[in-house]
């Protein structure tokens, strides 16, 4: 009996891994709507962040029915609780996304950053997208060094977001209050992406050592 309850707890990690993927590549789709004007790039991630909203649903019930089935011990408790915390950031990157992509789409044909910082929001994406796929491999290796390494990733969103505000109160800022508005909106969505990676990472230590790992580089939410 315990070898099927460890067995349904390993399909819960699976599907993690899987809908990681998912959201990875609406963050990558997102940033394409984003940066090329793309209305049928926004549309899809749109669209398609009602597929990671059912996914989210669907692995919540099996969190909880694992948990009232039998009473899980420790391990396997520390394995559901940590599952339905990820699956919690797994779902608000995937809405993210959505954001970025809507932004997209209300600023169509127009894009809605300014050309001189294209290449920082690329770069956002780039290393979100990296940080979502890091934390899917630590799930399904366990792999305890990378996990704690998501926060280093997280200090060049940091960097980039910090450049992206002097950007927007420098004088040389020529394009208007809307622009702004949206730059410091779309900067902010992809801070919180990497701040949900690093979250899964916190989760996923937790996981693999049973100790949460504390401390300002680490947030809870």
């Amino acid at each position: 009996m315990r070898e099927y309850y460890h067995s349904e707890l390993d399909e819960v990690v699976n599907q993690l891994v899987t809908m990681s993927d998912s959201v990875q590549v609406a963050v990558r789709g997102a940033t394409n709507s984003l940066l090329s004007a793309s209305l049928v790039d926004a549309e899809h991630v749109i669209s398609g962040d009602v597929r990671v909203d059912a996914m989210h649903d669907q692995l919540e019930t099996q969190c909880f029915n694992l948990l009232a089935r039998q009473a899980p011990v420790a391990g396997e408790l520390r394995i559901i609780v940590a599952a339905t915390q990820v699956i919690a950031d797994l779902g608000r990157i995937g809405d993210l996304a959505a954001h970025v992509a809507e932004t997209a789409r209300r600023r169509y044909p127009d894009k809605a950053v300014p050309e001189i910082l294209e290449d920082s929001f690329h770069r956002m994406s780039e290393v979100g997208e990296a940080m979502i796929g890091k934390a899917g491999r630590t799930l399904a290796d366990r792999n305890l060094e990378e996990a704690r390494s998501l926060v280093d990733d997280d200090d060049e969103i940091d960097r980039l977001r910090s450049d992206q505000f002097r950007a927007l109160v420098s004088p040389e800022w020529t394009y208007g209050v809307e622009k702004a508005v949206d730059t410091a909106l779309l900067g902010r969505y992809y801070e919180r992406i990497a701040d949900h990676a690093v979250a899964m990472g916190r989760r996923i230590i937790y996981i693999i050592t049973g100790d949460a790992p504390e401390g300002e580089n680490w947030p809870t939410t």
